[in-house]
């Protein structure tokens, strides 16, 4: 993998409280045509089940989010990791970053981070939080002068206005959690994961 903004046009973001629930949420998530999967490193759990989607679904290419330091890095790829994402970054991290041997998406909200990070040879970028830094108005803006930065905006999109941003040139794709609702998640009901997955997938294909 080179890139993760060329993996799918939505990428759900799966807070996991129980590593017992990794394997079946991504295989739902990847039958559904959502294969990129991206684990925040936000509960205890998150290494276990990004060890266990790495290792027992292979379609999926799972990664590690809310990335915040160089011993994250270290564990995300160890654990089978195969993208890292960062709501933020410094210096020291976004080393970690570029010596992890894996893609990753350093996060920005600002037009200097934006400016700072293509200083540094790094065009592929997290816009994060989307909608609270100025979502689709703000990215729109900043296709003008910065036009070889590309982003995957996170941060409260929704199904309805994942399409305004994905409409966007310098859009590679989108995060979001829309097709995860809390209760089919708390059922287990992975058919119905699946379905709003496919739904998702297919707010790429006029693209």
């Amino acid at each position: 993998m080179t890139s993760v903004l060329d993996l799918a046009p939505v990428i759900p973001v799966v807070v996991i409280d129980d590593a017992a629930d990794a394997v079946p949420l991504a295989r739902a998530l990847v039958a559904g045509g959502l294969p990129a999967i991206e684990v925040p490193l936000r509960t205890p759990a998150a290494l276990d089940a990004i060890r266990a989607i790495a290792s027992e679904v292979p379609d999926a290419a799972v990664g590690a989010g809310t990335v915040i330091s160089a011993e994250g890095v270290a564990a995300s790829v160890a654990a089978g990791a195969r993208f890292l994402v960062s709501p933020g970054w410094t210096d020291a991290l976004l080393d970690a970053m570029q010596s992890s041997g894996v893609p990753f998406l350093p996060g920005v909200s600002t037009t200097s981070e934006v400016v700072a990070l293509l200083e540094r040879g790094v065009d592929q970028m997290k816009f994060f939080p989307a909608e609270a830094a100025g979502g689709t108005p703000y990215l729109k803006s900043l296709a003008g002068p910065l036009p070889q930065a590309r982003f995957c905006p996170t941060g409260g999109i929704t199904r309805a206005s994942a399409p305004s941003y994905l409409d966007l040139p310098n859009v590679g794709c989108v995060g979001g959690t829309w097709m995860l609702p809390a209760d089919a998640f708390a059922a287990g009901d992975w058919t119905r994961v699946e379905s709003l997955a496919r739904e998702a997938a297919q707010l790429g294909t006029a693209r």
